[in-house]
């Protein structure tokens, strides 16, 4: 997978302990009227969205860019690791919703739609790469250059959590990135990846077991004995 872009929140912390509500991650990327509203105005206004995209109204799509095109570029790129990619499948995933807006039928959102489309579109451009960096290696034997990484104020901290993720499984990472860096709820997680809010919450649950176990110190022995 190469090393992960990461546009993380340093300051939060991987804590076993359960947060009181309204103590959550704030997301990289924060929008009025965004997914995580909650309100009946947002519900409405996606619905409208939806009808006008549907009718072929381009200021409706135009609507939708403005609203969550900067987040879906900054998840994109925690996927996919850079930001070239990430606008590739941005601009990809808009195509397709235009080209599949009849087959939308309500049952979820039509934002948590279009994002289930933007996650498929970053796992096609992800399995991509990777055959690409196959037949390269084959070819070539040369040792693939690392993906630059975006800078950060805690550049120790960064590369450590990037190695972590990259060991978890596909599931673990995705709902992670999609709970804790852009602050989406599992019920639009489920919606998007397709699975229950149960197994949502319980593969966040051991994303962040399994990240604790490979972030935390060694324990001192001499300690423990005492």
């Amino acid at each position: 997978m190469g090393t992960m872009g990461l546009a993380l929140p340093w300051k939060a912390r991987i804590s076993s302990v359960p947060r009181e509500r309204g103590t959550r991650v704030e997301p990289s990327e924060h929008f009025a009227g965004g997914p995580n509203s909650g309100t009946v105005d947002a519900t409405s206004e996606d619905t409208a969205l939806a009808a006008a995209c549907r009718s072929g109204d381009l200021r409706a799509y135009e609507r939708l860019y403005a609203m969550h095109g900067a987040r879906m570029k900054n998840l994109a790129r925690n996927v996919l690791g850079n930001p070239i990619d990430a606008e590739d499948a941005v601009q990809e995933t808009f195509l397709k919703v235009q080209r599949s807006i009849a087959s939308f039928r309500g049952q979820s959102s039509f934002v948590t739609w279009t994002y289930r489309i933007l996650i498929n579109t970053c796992y096609d451009a992800r399995r991509s790469r990777l055959r690409k960096k196959e037949i390269a290696n084959d070819d070539s034997g040369e040792t693939q250059r690392p993906e630059p990484r975006a800078p950060g104020a805690h550049p120790s901290l960064r590369m450590a959590l990037e190695r972590a993720l990259a060991k978890l499984t596909q599931h673990q990472r995705d709902v992670f990135l999609l709970y804790e860096v852009e602050g989406f709820r599992h019920a639009e997680i489920a919606g998007m990846l397709e699975m229950t809010e149960t197994a949502s919450k319980n593969t966040l649950f051991q994303a962040k077991k399994n990240l604790r176990m490979m972030l935390e110190p060694p324990r001192n022995s001499a300690a423990e004995a005492r």
